[in-house]
């Protein structure tokens, strides 16, 4: 197993271009927001911190679904490299980190954007299919919490701070919605193992719209928005997030508005 993991020259550049949105974020001067302006340093960190960590916790969501099913029985995830920790192995690079960066961008949901194609039949037990669709959203939940007690423990500028209180409520809110219930999403995965063979095919059938039927209503409908948001903020405020931080950190990633 340790020799099949590896973490890839594109993940370590990831890795490398969020510490240096984390450097300039912490340069930059929070200051002038108080004026309703916005220090072009400070902009440039955390719009590269928040872009390159979120493509870091895409990689390690679907890294996260891999290794367990690994773990579980299906060693075709080893061959397809899946264990590789690279980004560009998760199904499509446009729908995998351009899409979901523009709907985040625009202040929308962090749509889940990638994917790793499991051998189901080849999991030991129905515990480990439903364990594997967890693994992906429980990693976006815990890189949420380390990131949320790292702020309030760790003294840094305020600028880091916004920046990584604004990535750490991104994470909750992929957990969120990965959570939910819906055929095409981790939380139906999680169920899907303990449906009668009928409830299953219902759901196959939804699998490919009713994740986009989903993102059109909390899109569309304030009402569903705000409910959802609702849910994140208060999973973010139990791990000790800070709100008003984040809210700087998404003034300061959508510069544009």
């Amino acid at each position: 197993m340790s020799r099949q993991v590896r973490a890839s020259p594109v993940f370590l550049g990831l890795l490398a271009l969020t510490a240096a949105g984390g450097a300039l974020a912490a340069a930059g001067d929070p200051l002038p927001l108080l004026t309703g302006r916005r220090d072009p340093l400070l902009v440039a960190g955390v719009f590269t911190l928040v872009a390159a960590g979120w493509a870091v916790s895409l990689t390690l969501h679907e890294f996260g679904h891999a290794v367990v099913a690994y773990r579980g029985g299906d060693y075709d995830v080893a061959a397809k490299g899946y264990l590789a920790m690279d980004v560009r192995r998760y199904t499509d690079p446009v729908l995998s980190i351009v899409l979901p960066l523009l709907l985040l961008a625009i202040g929308s949901i962090p749509l889940p954007g990638g994917a790793v194609w499991l051998n189901t039949s080849a999991l030991r037990t129905r515990a480990t299919a439903m364990w594997v669709s967890l693994a992906g959203p429980l990693t976006n939940l815990a890189l949420g919490a380390a990131l949320a007690i790292t702020i309030r423990i760790v003294p840094m500028p305020t600028g880091l701070a916004m920046g990584l209180s604004y990535l750490a409520l991104v994470q909750v809110l992929a957990f969120v919605l990965n959570i939910l219930p819906i055929p095409g999403l981790d939380g139906y995965g999680a169920l899907e193992p303990y449906l009668p063979p009928q409830a299953r095919k219902l759901g196959a059938k939804a699998r490919p719209w009713a994740p986009l039927a989903l993102f059109a209503i909390l899109i569309a409908v304030p009402a569903a928005r705000d409910a959802f948001s609702a849910a994140a903020g208060i999973v973010f405020e139990q791990l000790g997030g800070g709100q008003q931080l984040a809210v700087f950190g998404g003034h300061l990633f959508r510069f544009w508005t």
